[in-house]
């Protein structure tokens, strides 16, 4: 097994260019490889597809590798190729006649890994070949997609069982997704029929995102001012609907940010050409509606912003996570306000039966995406650590403290609503808990409305008698209720409030009901303020000056070979060279992202730029002609010996 894992270990480095692996992968790599069927969870960032394009070519067939989505199948391919893989795709993309190409080169064995979308696996011609054809290994991409419980449901997926069964001998079978709760997972295992499968979960955090809720009417000025303090990074902008992409659009690209737009009711040229834009880094900023993003593979987006709530925490959690892939530090920003909870109810209430479902079916999924919405809604109003929110959601515990999100990093002072709490458990029940949130508060707050004279609750004993207090907080509290699980929101289309078991016994054995609410006096903090600790923040001046440089150079070899930027080599990469400093192959070798192919390709351009900064920053002893403040103490390029000691004389960080 010793030789296998070096065996390995060489693989990751010299097509990959990582000294070591991630956590999970090695074990994941190691089981497939002893023939046993997979299921791994792994954040977005973690690696997940070098777990299986490295036993594909260490076994002696093909891998199929079955993924939802064109654009995740070209820039799939396109990365393995330019690593020195041998890779192709199969899909409604490719023309009869490069299809039938691309069989004949796979039957031939040209090909390693193939890419396939799940309806072609129904195909006659298809399934012929796979019949005549060693496969080694079907892989499943994105498995959620196989559980009406998951997010991204593809009707599809459920056929991937039906193939392997026709196969002669049936091939390892590894099943990747990102975002699965309990019973995601119990699904992917029962409908692809895993055979004593290696189980791994290497965890949901994501510890370079730093997550923020903001409740903002003025949601585009937020985001003007976001733009503004972030100016030439690239990121993405969510919106609930097309309307409001199309809105967003036009404002900030009129006030001249490099914006782009995606959604489905633009033309597939259209789409494509702006995600092209904002994949090559023509285009800084993407707003799109969520059809946007799912196998993206885009390294470097250094924010995503959310100008509507999401349906769901799986929807919010998969879409947040496309920032910070390269494990630099990334920002994921939610604003929110009532009015989207509406907006995602009705398109939900309008959503296809795009499954052929039973009406019992549809009745049960319509039920979990009315309480998804509604974990989603808590996330939004609590004061809680959102990371500690989104990882229980998920089935995973944590610390009550994370000091990387808003709530965490804001200034909160407990306050004692017990006598409005009471008085809204009162109300509940003079009401026949026949009501949702806003009635219970308009008969708190003495709204006179047709709908509440209507039901007569202004004869409720309860009516104005917090009329005092504003509603936000009437709500606030109602919220704090309901995640105590002293009140529960029923799972109707109209959510109505009711007592529960805990509901008696607060009211006659509690006298105080604490919730955290933020100090009057304190500044809203906005992510700028927090500093990233890796990033910019980790170059000095001059470094900052030769990190500009490699990625104008990034550019021009991107352009030159047609692929997009972060193909050539990662933010990280290029902030490691920066700070390390190679002159040579072996030290090229040894910066993260740099492999035996990638040197060859381009290591020979970066060490000269590289050596030019340098001989830059030596030659001019005040000013350079970038306007930069350098030190004149630069001295002649170092040797590998000089950094090493300077490395251990500044633990590596600083120069």
């Amino acid at each position: 097994m010793e030789d296998r894992s070096t065996d390995v270990l060489q693989i990751l480095k010299t097509y990959f260019g990582y000294t070591a692996f991630r956590e999970g992968q090695e074990e994941i790599i190691r089981e497939i490889l002893n023939g046993r069927d997979i299921l791994a969870v792994m954040p977005t960032g973690a690696g997940k597809s070098i777990c299986y394009q490295i036993p594909a070519l260490k076994m002696r067939g093909i891998t199929l590798v079955i993924s939802p989505l064109i654009s995740l199948m070209t820039d799939q391919v396109k990365a393995l190729n330019e690593a020195g893989i041998h890779a192709a795709y199969i899909n409604s993309s490719l023309t009869e006649g490069q299809i039938t190409k691309a069989l004949l080169y796979a039957a031939q064995g040209k090909y390693k890994i193939i890419y396939v979308a799940p309806e072609r696996l129904e195909t006659a011609r298809f399934l012929d070949f796979a019949c005549h054809t060693e496969i080694s290994m079907v892989t499943v991409d994105e498995a959620h997609c196989i559980s009406q419980w998951g997010q991204d449901f593809r009707p599809s997926y459920l056929k991937i069982l039906s193939f392997i069964r026709q196969l002669p001998a049936r091939p390892v079978v590894s099943a990747f997704t990102a975002t699965a709760t309990q019973r995601v997972k119990e699904d992917i295992l029962d409908i692809l029929e895993l055979s004593h499968p290696y189980v791994i979960s290497t965890g949901f955090d994501r510890k370079n995102l730093y997550f923020a809720v903001y409740a903002a009417k003025n949601k585009k000025d937020k985001i003007q001012s976001y733009l503004k303090e972030h100016d030439g990074e690239s990121g993405i902008i969510y919106c609930a609907t097309r309307k409001n992409v199309d809105e967003l659009y036009l404002l900030l690209s009129g006030k001249g940010f490099s914006a782009g737009r995606y959604h489905a009711g633009m033309s597939p040229g259209a789409r494509q050409e702006n995600q092209e834009d904002f994949i090559y880094d023509r285009k800084k900023i993407m707003i799109a509606t969520n059809a946007f993003g799912m196998g993206i593979d885009k390294s470097n987006v250094r924010f995503v912003l959310h100008y509507n709530m999401p349906q769901s925490m799986e929807n919010y959690y998969q879409e947040a996570g496309r920032a910070g892939r390269d494990g630099e530090s990334a920002e994921c920003i939610l604003y929110y306000s009532p009015q989207d909870v509406r907006v995602n109810q009705f398109l939900l209430d309008t959503k296809e039966n795009m499954g052929d479902f039973t009406e019992e079916e549809l009745q049960n999924i319509r039920i979990q995406d009315r309480q998804r919405l509604r974990k989603m809604t808590q996330y939004c109003t609590t004061k809680k650590c959102l990371r500690k929110y989104i990882l229980n959601y998920f089935g995973e515990r944590t610390a009550e403290k994370c000091k990387a999100c808003s709530n965490c990093s804001e200034e909160y002072e407990d306050t004692d609503v017990y006598p409005i709490a009471a008085d809204i458990l009162g109300c509940v029940k003079e009401a026949g808990q026949r009501y949702g949130i806003n009635m219970i508060v308009g008969i708190l707050a003495g709204a006179d409305t047709v709908k509440l004279r209507a039901n007569r609750q202004k004869e409720n004993k309860y009516y104005a008698c917090q009329s005092t207090q504003t509603q936000e907080l009437l709500k606030e509290v109602i919220y704090a209720l309901v995640e105590e699980e002293v009140l529960s929101l029923t799972e109707d289309r109209y959510a109505v409030l009711k007592w529960t078991a805990l509901a008696e016994k607060f009211l006659t054995e509690r006298q105080t009901f604490f919730i955290a609410r933020k100090k009057k006096t304190q500044k809203e903090n906005t992510p700028a303020a927090l500093r990233r600790k890796a990033g910019d923040s980790a170059l000095a001046p001059a470094e900052k000056e030769m990190f500009e440089q490699l990625r104008r150079l990034r550019m021009r070899l991107a352009k030159e070979r047609s692929i997009p930027p972060y193909m050539v080599a990662s933010d990280k990469t290029l902030r490691e060279m920066c700070l390390r400093l190679p002159r040579t192959k072996e030290e090229m070798l040894e910066i993260g992202g740099i492999g035996e192919r990638k040197y060859e390709q381009y290591g020979a351009d970066f060490i000269e730029c590289i050596q030019k900064a340098w001989e830059m920053k030596k030659d001019f002893s005040n000013t350079s002609e970038y306007g930069m403040i350098i030190e004149d103490t630069a001295g002649p390029f170092p040797t590998p010996e000089e950094l090493r000691e300077e490395e251990r004389e500044t633990g590596g960080t600083e120069r």
